[in-house]
């Protein structure tokens, strides 16, 4: 039985940290710097631009934490205290009157004077309104103090960021009705091969419907991208150069198909004359071509055609490559261990993604793990992963990737 965390050699085959490294840098030495100030309410999914700063105490003063009572323990003497005000939440409060408590409820300011609130649980009304304490109490108790969660000055959430409801809300709480995000990545989606027809139109002899176009430009609209349907290219150079000249104002081309160095490959004989292609042969399955170039200045990601090499190689490769390009520090999907619920027998040269998802805790796999199969995908929840020269037997610990992780 292999560890699980040290991948093994692959021959001349790239490894896909080495890929995704060199993904990273050249995005980062392209990072867009147009930004927009959009209202809070239209940042979902959207990237910050700038450090989000705190310009106020987060609680602004001293709250309680509970309905209850307001006091100053040292006035407890275990006889029963006057209630001197009621406190509601949005209420400004006076100060506390020596020997007395205070009626206060969630959220409300504790009043000067005042160091602990006791929950009403633990408290009496007696016949003449005085209330009785059960238990000890201590100084900061059930007080939450000012500044507990941000203070003046405070970044609270850094440039890079990617706003959620979760991130909306604190950026709420702080009183910010805009934000400035960074400007969407417009990215042009085409396919390539005389074989591809679109949704709805006959099949003809050798033809099979386009998946990878709809699958690419849904997934891209989830990461925040403006996408530009560039359609499917046919096998022709000419129309091929034609059709990406067309594509200047973007800042990706993503393609499918057509990245190996075959005779039919025109969008690499295209970038080598205009521009520049590196062509990497990793050491993943399902995935092996990926093609890195620029045409005319536009940088240009190259996937294989397969519906499930698309699949594995732009959840794992040109998503955080785009990512980065918007200035997101953290791009790399979380994984985690599981223990594998079937058997690998042989070991291969190249990392493996298989299509699996939880049961039990354990991982399963989709019977059929053929690339061209994305119903695997449609059934599975996640990504198995099964390092290079590794066998596993049932019971051992793989890496598991949730789908949820990289499709958005």
């Amino acid at each position: 039985m292999n560890p699980v965390g040290k991948p093994g050699k692959a021959g001349s085959l790239m490894a896909v940290e080495v890929a995704l490294a060199r993904l990273l840098e050249m995005a980062e030495a392209s990072t867009i710097g147009e930004r927009e100030r959009l209202p809070l309410a239209q940042v979902e999914g959207r990237i910050l631009a700038d450090d989000l700063v705190s310009t106020l105490d987060l609680p602004p003063w001293p709250n309680s934490a509970m309905d209850g009572y307001a006091l100053r323990v040292a006035d407890w003497t275990g006889e029963p205290l006057m209630v001197s005000q009621k406190i509601f939440a949005g209420q400004a409060p006076g100060p506390l009157k020596p020997g007395t408590c205070a009626r206060i409820f969630t959220g409300a300011p504790v009043p000067a004077g005042a160091d602990c609130v006791e929950m009403q649980e633990n408290a009496e009304v007696q016949a003449d309104e005085r209330v009785r304490f059960i238990e000890a109490m201590t100084p900061g108790q059930n007080i939450r103090p000012q500044g507990q969660e941000t203070t003046v000055g405070e970044i609270v959430l850094p440039a890079g960021t990617r706003l959620g409801p979760i991130e909306q809300g604190l950026a709420a709480s702080l009183g910010c009705a805009e934000l400035n995000v960074v400007r969407k990545v417009r990215v042009a989606v085409l396919s390539t091969g005389d074989e591809l027809i679109e949704p709805g139109q006959p099949l003809g002899p050798g033809q099979i419907y386009n998946s990878n176009r709809v699958l690419l430009c849904s997934w891209l609209q989830r990461l925040g991208c403006e996408v530009i349907d560039a359609g499917i290219l046919p096998d022709d150079l000419a129309a091929t150069r034609a059709r990406l000249g067309e594509l200047k104002d973007v800042d990706l081309i993503l393609s499918t198909g057509g990245v190996s160095v075959g005779e039919a490959d025109f969008l690499g004989i295209a970038l080598r004359e205009e521009g520049e292609l590196t062509l990497w042969k990793l050491a993943i399955k399902p995935g092996k071509p990926l093609t890195f170039g620029h045409f005319r200045g536009v940088p240009v990601i190259g996937l294989p055609g397969n519906p499930a090499s698309t699949l594995v190689t732009f959840a794992l490769l040109a998503r955080p490559y785009l990512l980065r390009r918007q200035g997101v520090k953290e791009v790399e999907p979380l994984k985690f261990q599981v223990p594998a619920g079937f058997d690998w027998p042989k070991a291969g040269n190249r990392r493996e993604y298989l299509r699996g998802r939880l049961e039990n805790g354990r991982a399963i796999i989709y019977k059929n793990q053929s690339s061209g199969v994305l119903r695997s995908a449609a059934w599975a929840d996640g990504l198995v992963e099964v390092l290079e020269d590794r066998t596993l037997i049932e019971g051992d610990d793989v890496n598991f990737i949730p789908l949820s992780e990289v499709l958005s």
